[in-house]
């Protein structure tokens, strides 16, 4: 059978699925992160060949849409896709392009449009309906980039040791990284990083305690909580400034796994200053796996009707 494929990568996880022009699915593949900042390019094709080849199941794919974080540079898609080309599922109009746009697709069919995710990292993209675009380099540090999973976890154990040497005020925070990352003390952990015994990546996993930590009053993981908030609007402000919609009314798509636990001051912080930056734009929270977005744009790709654009949607949600 001839379906079409959509892949969606990110820093923890890539989800791929194959789908019938009707919009039925057919088959859906799962492997760990693929997104080649984190695990390099050779790693993440493999990464993708796999579970595009566990959703495929044996049928042909005859279009195919990967969208992966880490694919931010021009240069660094077109390696990408040069990669790909050589798979045995990739057919002639395959598709390679960063993961905003999937989760793009997946908030909105609006021309005019922001979209930011917050999961691992951070970044956005904006569009207009003439075709102008608002990227950002999202390197980390060395572009100006702050956020997500890994800025957050970053900043927790920045807290906690000094907190543990006396530099710093107590914190609940260096207790939550003792718990989270399984060390006896921050000195240990900062020497596991510092060898590379442990990847700067993997604190990640402290997110979800920072937010915890800022519920329960700790002041200091409320000021990281209120930084990531002021982070989401500052690019969505730069969007809206660069093409020009400030006063528009246009949505703002939200989504990542950060933007998916719905913290309360993260998205009340996020609310207020984006109400006061662009007081008609309109937050809209992707809580639909991202593989929806990119299984709509390989459907779209393939010239499928809204009827089975519309049955993919509800199959993939579900």
């Amino acid at each position: 059978m001839s379906v079409v494929v959509g892949v969606d990568g990110g820093g923890s996880k890539t989800h791929a699925v194959a789908l019938t022009l009707q919009g039925e699915v057919v088959g859906r593949g799962e492997g760990p992160g693929s997104s080649p900042h984190i695990c390099g390019v050779e790693r993440s094709l493999e990464i993708v060949d796999a579970a595009v080849l566990q959703a495929l199941a044996g049928d042909t794919a005859t279009q195919a849409n990967v969208y992966l974080s880490g694919l931010d540079l021009d240069i660094e898609v077109a390696e990408y896709r040069a990669g790909v080309a050589g798979l045995g599922w990739s057919a002639p109009g395959t598709i390679v392009a960063n993961d905003l746009w999937a989760l793009l697709r997946a908030g909105t069919e609006a021309t005019d449009a922001v979209a930011i995710v917050c999961g691992t990292g951070i970044n956005a993209v904006g569009v207009r309906a003439d075709g102008a675009t608002a990227r950002f380099d999202a390197l980390g540090p060395i572009s100006g980039d702050w956020g997500g999973g890994s800025g957050l976890g970053e900043e927790a154990l920045w807290h906690a040791a000094r907190a543990e040497d006396g530099r710093g005020p107590a914190t609940a925070l260096r207790a939550a990284v003792l718990e989270g990352m399984s060390v006896g003390s921050i000195h240990e952990l900062t020497e596991q990083l510092h060898f590379g015994h442990r990847a700067m990546p993997d604190l990640a996993v402290l997110a979800p305690a920072v937010f915890a930590a800022a519920r329960a009053g700790d002041p200091i993981a409320g000021t990281i909580v209120d930084r990531q908030a002021a982070e989401v609007v500052a690019f969505a402000r730069a969007c809206l400034t660069r093409l020009e919609l400030l006063g528009a009314d246009v949505p703002v798509v939200l989504g990542g796994g950060v933007i998916r636990a719905r913290d309360e001051r993260l998205l009340a912080g996020i609310t207020t200053q984006l109400t006061a930056d662009a007081p008609h734009a309109r937050i809209v929270i992707v809580d639909a796996p991202p593989i929806v977005g990119a299984g709509l744009l390989a459907l779209e790709s393939a010239g499928a009707s809204r009827a089975a654009l519309a049955r993919a949607r509800e199959e993939l949600s579900s």
